[in-house]
C-alpha cells in the first residue's frame, strides 16, 4: 500500500445502464487493485444508497463503502446545491470518477475526471437541462479541484478553452483489458435470438444522438449490396435519449440487440467482420479498443482512443458515402483487415488499467505532498 488514502466517488456505478463513465469507474478499480503491494492506495468508495434489498454491489470490491441516505438523483441535486457534502473520512484526496460530486470547497483536495465536453462540441445533441447541469458542474470542478483528469490531449484543449487553468489539466489514457474472456457460446445464444446464422457487422455504444447511428445506418443501406454478402448489422447497446432509434426506423438488415454482458459482448466483438464506431465527438472512445483486443476491424471517427494510430480505419463521420465505403473494405478486403487486426493488437495493448492506475496514485501522491 502506498501512504495515500482517497475517497473515491463512483456515483455511476449506482446506474442500471453501463456507459462509459462506468466502464472507467470499474477499469480503474481492477487497475488499482491489479497494483496490490506496488503501489495501491487506501480507498474508500462513495455513493448514493445502496438497494433496499440485498448487500450494497459496491462492497463487491473489496473496499470500505460510505453510502448516502439518499437516492442517486436526489444526492445529485444536494450536491449541485451545496446541500450535502463528503463523509467525514481521514482521506488524504478526494477524486470523483464523473463530474457528480460533493461541494469541494471543505472537502481534501480533489482530482475530477472530465471525460468529454460533448454538450460544448455538439449542443444540439443534448436537451437544455442537461447542457446546463454539465456547464454549472464543469465550472464548479474548474473552481474548486485540483486536478481536472481528461483521457486525451483533445479534451484537455476544451478544458483551457471553457477556462480552466493549463497546470490543473492532466491527460491519462484509458485502458482497454476490461472485458472478461469471451464467452462464444452466449454470443451465439445473442445472434440465434436475432436470427444471425453467418458473419455480421457490428456497433456497439448507448443509442442517443452524438453517436450518430442515423448516418451510420444510413451508410450501412448503402454499403450492404457491395458486400459480398448481405451481412447484418448488429447494434449493441441501451436506449438512450433524445433522437431514439426504434425497430420501425431501420433499415433491412438492422437488428437491435440492446445491452448485454461483457463476456457476451467480447464474444460478439470476436465474431463480427468489424467493428463501426463513428460518434460525432468522443472523449476516448473505448469500443474500438475493446474490438481491437479481439482482433477485429474497425471502422472508426477519428476518436481520441485510435485517431491517428493507423489502428482504426478512420472516417468522416458526417460522411455517409465514407463511412459506407470503410464498412465494406473492413469486412471484406482481406488485406485491410490484417493490417487493421496488426496495428490493432499493438494499439490495444499499449493500454492497461494498471498503469492507468498507477498514473492516477502518482497524481495522488503528488497532491497529498502538497
Amino acid at each position: 500500500m502506498t501512504g495515500v488514502d482517497v475517497l473515491l466517488v463512483v456515483e455511476h456505478l449506482r446506474r442500471s445502464m453501463s456507459s462509459g463513465i462506468s466502464t472507467y469507474s470499474l477499469g480503474l478499480l481492477q487497475g488499482l487493485a491489479e497494483l496490490g503491494g506496488d503501489g495501491a492506495p487506501s480507498l474508500t468508495l462513495h455513493a448514493s444508497r445502496a438497494p433496499r434489498n440485498g448487500p450494497d454491489p459496491l462492497a463487491e470490491h473489496g473496499h470500505r463503502v460510505v453510502a448516502s441516505p439518499l437516492p442517486g438523483p436526489m444526492l445529485t441535486r444536494a450536491w449541485d446545491r451545496g446541500l450535502a457534502a463528503a463523509p467525514a473520512t481521514e482521506a488524504d484526496v478526494l477524486h470523483s470518477t464523473s463530474l457528480a460530486f460533493p461541494p469541494l470547497a471543505k472537502a481534501p483536495p480533489a482530482s475530477v475526471m472530465v471525460h468529454d465536453t460533448a454538450w460544448r462540441d455538439v449542443p444540439e445533441a443534448y436537451p437544455t437541462r442537461g447542457r446546463k447541469w454539465h456547464e454549472a458542474a464543469l465550472q464548479r470542478a474548474i473552481a474548486h479541484a485540483r486536478h481536472l483528469l481528461v483521457p486525451a490531449q483533445v479534451a484537455a484543449d476544451a478544458l483551457v478553452a471553457a477556462g480552466a487553468p493549463a497546470a490543473k489539466v492532466v491527460v491519462i489514457e484509458e485502458g482497454s483489458d476490461h472485458l472478461p474472456s469471451a464467452d462464444l457460446d452466449g454470443a451465439q445464444r445473442v445472434l440465434d435470438r436475432l436470427g444471425v446464422r453467418e458473419g455480421f457487422l457490428l456497433t456497439v455504444g448507448t443509442l442517443q444522438p452524438r453517436k450518430n447511428l442515423r448516418r451510420l445506418l444510413e451508410a450501412y443501406a448503402l454499403a450492404r449490396h457491395e458486400l459480398p454478402e448481405p451481412w447484418p448489422l448488429v447494434v449493441v447497446g441501451a436506449a438512450g435519449w433524445g433522437d431514439a432509434i426504434a425497430e420501425r426506423d431501420v433499415p433491412h438488415g438492422v437488428l437491435l440487440a440492446g445491452e448485454v454482458r461483457g463476456a457476451e459482448l467480447a464474444g460478439l466483438y470476436r465474431k463480427a467482420r468489424c467493428l463501426a464506431f463513428v460518434p460525432l465527438v468522443e472523449g476516448f472512445g473505448l469500443p474500438p479498443l475493446e474490438a481491437m483486443r479481439e482482433c477485429t476491424p474497425v471502422v472508426a471517427s477519428p476518436v481520441p482512443s485510435v485517431a491517428g494510430t493507423g489502428a482504426a480505419l478512420e472516417v468522416d463521420p458526417h460522411d455517409v458515402k465514407a463511412i459506407a465505403a470503410g464498412l465494406v473494405r473492413a469486412s471484406s478486403d482481406d488485406r485491410v483487415r490484417s493490417e487493421l487486426v496488426t496495428a490493432g493488437l499493438q494499439r490495444s495493448g499499449e493500454l492497461t488499467w494498471k498503469a492507468v492506475a498507477a498514473d492516477h496514485v502518482a497524481l495522488w501522491e503528488s497532491m497529498m505532498a502538497r
